[in-house]
């Protein structure tokens, strides 16, 4: 595992950017897992900006997003597929039909997850898989405990993920959707390369936790510790009890 710790959440986002920009560039067919959240709206602007710089092209591009809320439609503003409309897929020369976001509003929900699932498979593999982390210490909305091998499905979410989320809702938890479809543990491990991104005082907890803690279901960012090729990106604040932690072992560019 590599850590990179940078003295600004922009350094980070930097960071992070470039190293999505290296796989859309250098692979002649990149296929990225892409997430939500205000740390990767940071990273899908510098991104846009590259683009428009003329300095990358998506047109070979295939996404795949980590989740989506159950109930919401690709058009409600409050929904992942929204989202990522927004803020990257509206920017870019993405096709349509090489972007992928979980129908949360599928009338079989199994059936869809099997059907995402497929839909990976088919397209080879992720090759890169943007990450965040979450209060509960949830990559996707693996919330606890989820197995190390559990793969996209239906999802109850927890309260403090719901309060934590609230901000898209009017600040009301129980706006929330109370279900969200989501990769699993097991088939996020399977990408080529992990990019974790963390910044801020509030994030510097559960990311000691994850790197620091035991491996365990309780706490799903554990398992990125289980990954070939995994890179960590955290601001000195997301850093700053990890740093005081740090065991022998991690490759860390401080």
């Amino acid at each position: 595992m590599n850590i990179i710790v940078t003295d600004s959440p922009e350094q980070a986002f930097r960071k992070a950017a470039d190293m999505i920009a290296c796989e859309v560039l250098y692979n002649p067919h990149p296929v990225l897992g892409l997430a939500t959240g205000r740390t990767m709206e940071s990273i899908y602007r510098l991104l846009v900006k590259q683009y428009e710089a003329s300095d990358l092209d998506f047109a070979a591009t295939t996404s795949f997003n980590l989740d989506e809320y159950v109930g919401l439609s690709a058009t409600d503003p409050n929904s992942y597929r929204y989202y990522m409309q927004e803020h990257l897929f509206e920017h870019v020369n993405m096709s349509t039909s090489q972007i992928h976001v979980p129908n949360g509003i599928a009338a079989d929900l199994d059936l869809e997850c099997a059907r995402y699932e497929a839909a990976i498979e088919k397209a080879g593999g992720i090759g890169l898989q943007l990450l965040g982390i979450g209060e509960t210490g949830h990559i996707g909305f693996n919330e606890p405990p989820s197995a190390f091998n559990s793969r996209t499905r239906v999802v109850h979410l927890d309260e403090i993920t719901r309060r934590q989320n609230s901000g898209m809702f009017g600040n009301d938890p129980t706006r929330v959707p109370e279900h969200a479809l989501t990769m699993g543990v097991g088939t996020i491990l399977e990408a080529r390369k992990l990019l974790l991104v963390a910044v801020g005082k509030g994030k510097a907890a559960i990311v000691d936790d994850a790197l620091n803690g035991p491996l365990n279901e309780n706490v799903s960012a554990t398992a990125i510790r289980l990954h070939q090729d995994c890179t960590v990106i955290l601001d000195n604040a997301a850093a700053s009890i990890w740093k005081n932690n740090r065991p022998n072992g991690f490759n860390a560019i401080l």
